[in-house]
């Protein structure tokens, strides 16, 4: 027997004296004979009878079956603190310890950084318990108890706070930690520990350590640390003192006293540093929350071969199947399975990958172990009700479970275990909806990059629309078209896009821009097409004399591959790996639950048969906004436009008009035709004409020889419609007011459409909207040019019965404020809180996206007001319109077509208000059926009731009929 397996074999009995799995669970029948409570919980998880003692309690005690705390407290506990006192209650082997409470964290905060000398006094008592229970004393030479120190928040935030562990070593202990093990674990330990305090607490440069142990293995001529012995450990030690000492002007302390309160208080610091900022950031977490600490008692996976330490997942996070997934590694410390420096094995062979498909796995190695850490998993995901990831930690050959929480998972992998834990009956259907994060769908619906493969991050811009591509830089529209129809892949890369652009933006794989906001032209436009868009890349710069153009400092020239990632707004050199992912029969099932108890309507933003077609599989159930601009951009159309935007008479527009017409009518023909009698709001013409005008010198030149006038008579009527202000001017229902017959002609196109495809026997429900209302007279007179209209086309099919809806857009602020006069007018509302946001703000979309980042990262907004409605101040003007409209008519049918219909939180504010329907962009749709749900969930949790049917469903809409005459609860237009 060699000189370690024989003090191994001495160590152990005096190892486990009183830290055996029998020890340990001994008292674990406390959990199951703890009497039920029938009182109110609180918002902690303790009873009425107890909240107070809880509440002044700040250290909290978990070990040998017992603890004070359970897994309801983890607003005080932090998760990692409730979950470790929930496993020991249910009898689960967890080394003993105690929590140290989030209010510490702020008491901490408030007192300059100083531990209240009563947390110090209860966290000792409960040290004390920790020794008798594991029969070990902190900072004894002989039989030294070692604990970690861990961070542990309400909300999970992995690796943005810090840990030390093997706390309690010194100079003295380390060798009373040699003769219970060996000599090399003992050393290795203390090197450890030394780095890891130095790093922590003493804020030593990490790479000062590690340079010393590169070094060390360099002179011993050693790969790996494994290969090191007892004798290179002791002298490495020597080093990382002198380390220390260098860099503070102090020795290692010594005192595990002195060791213990210096790493909690820097796991409280921790709560501020800047990773941790970053990710509440990101995630939404609140800084006054704060993070518990977590003092544990130390178990180990480095002491031998009979040793291990891994991480695993109850169900696979990556697609959700239900398999036990997982890695290891044998005699190694927690942070080594992360590390990289050894590959870690499989704990079984459903966890096999290409990279560990040869290495044994846990099962084969230590059968009996892994028996246990199956029973436990499957135990701790029946009582949680999800998918767990769990840490744990084999010591001489007994299993200690170190943390379960809810697991991090893909978007499928979410949707596929929410579905099939439902199906189990684990949860219901309705926690299966609530499970599923809505944003997270998109990530289904779009082309996403391989995970694995490397990537060259030269820059970040707003991620507008979600999804992957890859392609070639083409710089202009026309020059994207051309390749696209070659089969080449290609990225349009614009300073901002307009809607001249729309055909290069059709034929790219995604759009990159200089500038823009999430809400901007690029961005909505892509969204609509479920491209990939990154917009507002502040690193993107254009050569002056055009032909290149520089990212993140790097050159590229058109040809140039990139790609870009619209779901983190990552811009990357060459070409990474796309796919698609596949939808399966999970999320249509989710889908259909969801569908099932919501109330509000969802829609979509459709301007072609293809949008519509797309949008009808993910389930939309009618078009809230078709805008007609789009069409008219079309290289074969755009010529006819600009001749009626430049006629010099109303005969000269009315016959470019008509050449538009039949256009537009066999535009909404094939609409109306793919919706089936789901209602399709057409937005009539609302851009500025300017939009629609020649900027070069051969589109002008063009235009001229069309319309028979000279170069410079165009380019005069150029200067006349320029606008210092477009986006204020001469647009929307302004533009039908001066030139009624192109309201006229589009009119005439939706209703001989409707006609026609209803005389083919299919339904339709056209909708007609009115855009840019400010006052009452306006909608008054559009309204009866429409109606005129309508019954003229009707004139002419007399067995066609047909009554579009007319309604208008709320987008300026004044009709928010006056609805009530403006729907005595309107059979509907929707909501344009793209325009209405810009106009209450007095800020423009397209430009806003360079400063707004900044008013959100300085806590000025809670968030950029284009992407998620302001509740207080749009959401404020949301709601008077509602009221203010339906106490005018009872029944108003109200909805939104901004691109806020897509936000869940929008979406859900929406719902509260009492909204119909929401509208958004094809790809959104899943998006917003999901939220729409989950909204009416949470009215029904809390009302404490089921969730509610719609108000106004099967009642007659009211208004007026063909012949003018009013119907039920309607008045006389």
């Amino acid at each position: 027997m060699t000189a370690r397996k024989k003090a191994a074999a001495k160590k152990k009995p005096a190892a486990r004296k009183g830290t055996t799995r029998k020890a340990a669970s001994r008292k674990s029948g406390a959990a199951k004979r703890t009497t039920k409570r029938t009182t109110k919980r609180t918002a902690t998880g303790t009873t009425t009878g107890t909240a107070k003692k809880a509440a002044a309690r700040k250290v909290f005690f978990f070990g040998k079956g017992r603890a004070d705390g359970r897994a309801e407290m983890r607003d005080l506990l932090g998760g990692k603190g409730a979950n470790l006192a929930e496993m020991t209650r249910l009898g689960v082997p967890v080394p003993p310890g105690f929590t140290i409470s989030t209010d510490v964290c702020a008491e901490f905060k408030k007192a300059g950084s100083r531990i209240p000398a009563a947390v110090k006094r209860d966290a000792l008592a409960a040290l004390q318990k920790v020794e008798r229970v594991m029969g070990m004393r902190f900072g004894d030479p002989s039989r030294p108890l070692l604990v970690s120190v861990r961070s542990g928040a309400r909300s999970s935030m992995p690796g943005m706070m810090d840990t030390v562990l093997n706390l309690g070593l010194n100079d003295r202990t380390v060798a009373g930690l040699a003769q219970l093990a060996d000599e090399r674990f003992a050393f290795d330990s203390y090197r450890r520990f030394i780095q890891m305090y130095g790093d922590v607490v003493l804020e030593v440069p990490h790479h000062a350590f590690e340079s010393r142990l590169d070094e060390l293995k360099d002179h011993a001529g050693a790969d790996l640390d494994t290969e090191l012995d007892a004798s290179h450990w002791r002298s490495l030690i020597d080093e990382y003192q002198e380390v220390v000492l260098e860099h503070t002007g102090e020795r290692f302390p010594q005192d595990p006293m002195q060791q213990l309160w210096g790493a909690v208080a820097a796991v409280f610091r921790s709560w501020e540093n800047e990773r941790a900022h970053r990710y509440r950031e990101i995630h939404g977490i609140p800084g006054e929350w704060g993070t518990a600490v977590n003092v544990q008692a130390m178990v180990f996976g480095n002491m031998g071969d009979d040793c291990a330490t891994g991480v695993a997942f109850t169900r696979d996070p990556s697609t959700g199947e239900r398999v036990f997934y997982g890695e290891y590694l044998k005699n190694a410390q927690g942070e080594d399975v992360v590390a990289g420096i050894r590959t870690p094995q499989p704990i079984n062979a459903a966890s096999r990958k290409a990279d560990s498909a040869d290495l044994p796995t846990l099962a084969e190695e230590m059968p009996r172990p892994f028996r246990e850490l199956e029973r436990i998993y499957k135990k701790l995901e029946k009582h949680y009700r999800d998918m767990q990831d769990i840490e744990f930690t084999i010591q001489n050959g007994e299993l200690w479970m170190l943390q379960t929480r809810s697991g991090k998972r893909t978007a499928e992998a979410a949707v596929r275990i929410a579905v099939e834990m439902a199906r189990e009956r684990l949860i219901t259907r309705n926690e299966a909806i609530s499970r599923v994060t809505p944003e997270s769908l998109e990530q289904l619906l779009h082309p996403r990059l391989d995970p694995d493969a490397p990537r060259d991050v030269v820059a970040r811009g707003l991620p507008a629309s979600p999804g992957a591509a890859v392609g070639r830089i083409v710089l202009s529209a026309d020059e994207a078209e051309t390749l696209a129809k070659t089969g080449e892949k290609v990225v349009l890369v614009r300073q901002e896009t307009s809607p001249d652009d729309i055909h290069g933006m059709h034929a790219a794989e995604g759009i990159l821009t200089a500038r823009g906001g999430m809400t901007s032209h690029a961005a909505v436009v892509a969204r609509g097409m479920g491209k990939c868009c990154i917009s507002g890349c502040g690193d993107l710069h254009f050569d002056p004399g055009g032909g290149g153009i520089q990212i993140g400092g790097r050159r590229f020239e058109p040809g140039e591959f990139i790609t870009l990632d619209g779901t983190s707004g990552e811009v990357m050199a060459g070409r990474i790996p796309t796919a698609m992912p596949e939808l399966g029969g999970a999320f249509a099932e989710l889908m259909r639950w969801a569908d099932k108890v919501r109330r509000v309507s969802v829609r979509t933003n459709a301007d072609t048969p293809a949008d519509a077609t797309a949008a009808r599989g993910f389930g939309a159930e009618g078009i809230g906004l078709c805008r007609t601009e789009h069409m008219f951009f079309e290289p074969a159309r755009i010529l006819a436009v600009r001749e009626m935007i430049l006629a010099s008479s109303p005969a000269d527009r009315e016959r470019a008009l008509e050449t538009l017409l039949p256009m537009q009518r066999g535009d909404f023909v094939r609409i109306f035709e793919v919706m089936e009698g789901r209602p399709v709001t057409v937005r009539l013409l609302d851009p500025p004409l300017h939009e629609f005008l020649p900027h070069s010198d051969a589109e002008i030149t063009e235009v001229a020889k069309a319309i028979g006038t000279s170069v410079a008579s165009v380019r005069a009527s150029l200067a006349e419609l320029e606008e210092t202000n477009p986006m204020l001017g001469h647009r929307g229902c302004r533009l039908g007011i001066s030139y009624p017959e192109i309201y006229r002609m589009q009119v005439r196109a939706i209703t001989e459409a409707a006609c026609e495809v209803k005389a083919g026997g299919v339904d339709v429900k056209p909708e007609i909207m009115l855009p840019l209302i400010a006052h009452v007279r306006e909608l008054e007179r559009l309204r009866s040019l429409v109606e005129s209209e309508i019954e003229a086309v009707l004139a002419h099919h007399p067995k066609i019965r047909l009554r579009p809806h007319i309604g208008t857009m709320i987008e300026v602020p004044r009709a928010a404020l006056t609805a009530d006069q403006i729907a005595e007018h309107a059979d509907f509302f929707s909501f344009g809180t793209n325009d209405l946001t810009q106009m209450a703000y007095a800020l423009s979309r397209d430009d806003a996206g360079r400063f707004l980042p900044t008013y959100v990262d300085h806590g000025i907004l809670e968030s950029d007001p284009f992407v998620v409605v302001d509740e207080e101040g749009i959401g404020r003007l949301m709601r008077i319109g509602l009221e203010g409209g339906r106490q005018t008519r009872p029944d108003l049918k109200v909805g939104i077509c901004g691109e806020h219909g897509g936000n869940p939180a929008s979406v859900r504010f929406c719902a509260r208000l009492g909204f119909d329907y929401v509208s958004c962009s094809p790809f959104r749709v899943p998006v917003a059926r999901l939220a729409a749900a989950q909204a009416a969930l949470e009215e029904a949790g809390a009302s404490g009731g089921k969730p509610p049917k719609t108000k106004r469903a099967g009642q007659k809409r009211s208004g007026t009929n063909r012949a003018g005459k009013k119907r039920a609860g309607g008045k006389k237009r």
